[in-house]
């Protein structure tokens, strides 16, 4: 990805496809690094992360680092989870927001160069291309270095770059502990009080 110090550039965050990325490539991410990363000296024009939230709950876990980004100069962008009785009658949740994303990204078109879109929806392939149609510059972070693989090939192939999370993960994130569940250790006399 190559940035020039004049572009404009935005970053369009689908939370809940990077979260799976990340998560497949058993990572953490640095949301501050992450924003360093992708704008280098370019200015910054917009940081949005999307994100469903689940209303009602007294503690989400998503909700400590969407306060987080909020503080930290990202334009949080939340709706409500809705739940729904699938077919075989179990009970399911949706919270998908590629309307939202599009919405801002097109609105932000014109005082942009350049986009980033982390994210490998396949649906964002016909976003990518009236970006690019509109004179944007279009760059998408997922990865293909996972089981399955996180990004669909014809967004891919569209975007003007792709970049894979798991070749920039040293960069704005760090692996995740393995964590040591199941392991005990039996105290001998000496330690014993």
């Amino acid at each position: 990805m190559t940035n020039h110090p004049d572009d404009r550039i935005a970053l369009f965050i689908d939370g809940a496809n990077l979260y799976s990325a990340a998560r497949a490539l058993n990572c953490d991410l640095d949301f501050k690094k992450l924003t360093e990363r992708f704008t280098g000296e370019s200015r910054l024009v917009r940081a949005y992360y999307y994100t469903a939230v689940v209303e009602g709950e007294e503690f989400s876990p998503i909700r400590p680092l969407v306060d987080w980004l909020d503080y930290n100069g990202f334009t949080v962008v939340t709706k409500p989870v809705k739940r729904y009785v699938d077919a075989q009658g179990h009970s399911r949740t949706k919270g998908n927001m590629d309307i939202e994303i599009a919405v801002d990204m097109l609105e932000l078109a014109p005082r942009l160069d350049h986009v980033v879109l982390f994210s490998g929806d396949g649906d964002f392939r016909r976003l990518a291309q009236a970006m690019q149609a509109k004179g944007v510059r279009v760059t998408v972070v997922s990865t293909v270095k996972s089981q399955p693989p996180q990004i669909a090939d014809d967004l891919r192939r569209q975007a003007d770059a792709f970049i894979d999370l798991a070749d920039i993960i040293n960069e704005i994130g760090k692996p995740k502990a393995p964590m040591n569940q199941g392991v005990t250790r039996t105290l001998d006399r000496s330690e014993r009080a």
